[in-house]
């Protein structure tokens, strides 16, 4: 029976014995990690969205960010929350740290409303790490029909 395994050598050029450059360019670029934007352990941002004939109420779960870090725009119908996050975890031991990990990013959730939203009227809350927005609807934004001369 054959030997089945057999020492790889890397492809060298014909003409100069040297690596191939295309092989050098390459290496070690399938093994490098990928990120994911929803890998575990990466901070989500979890909505509820409800409608009554007045207007919309929003909670968005933030939990560990702090009410300075969050930013919340309106325009038109379209509502954008965001929010720089900030997670620290660190295990020890005694003295001994056994493991720690960090994590800094932003989360953002952005969402189209079926009618616009009065922006003078809307009012947001953070506490306990959950955003409540109040977003009234726009009153008198009923349609014209044109006349077409």
């Amino acid at each position: 029976m054959a030997n089945l395994l057999s020492r790889f050598a890397a492809p060298r050029s014909v003409a100069s014995g040297l690596p191939d450059p295309f092989d050098e360019l390459f290496k070690g670029f399938f093994v490098r990690p990928v990120e994911f934007p929803n890998q575990p352990g990466a901070p989500t941002m979890r909505m509820d969205v409800k409608e009554n004939e007045e207007g919309y109420q929003v909670h968005a779960e933030l939990p560990g960010v702090k009410k300075e870090d969050i930013q919340v725009t309106i325009d038109g119908g379209t509502l954008s929350i965001s929010a720089e996050v900030r997670q620290e975890k660190e295990e020890k031991e005694g003295d001994q740290v056994l493991r720690a990990e960090r994590y800094f990013g932003k989360v953002s959730r952005s969402l189209q409303l079926p009618h616009e939203i009065d922006e003078a009227a809307a009012a947001a809350r953070f506490a306990d790490g959950v955003l409540e927005l109040t977003l009234p609807k726009r009153q008198g934004t009923s349609s014209k029909r044109l006349t077409i001369s």
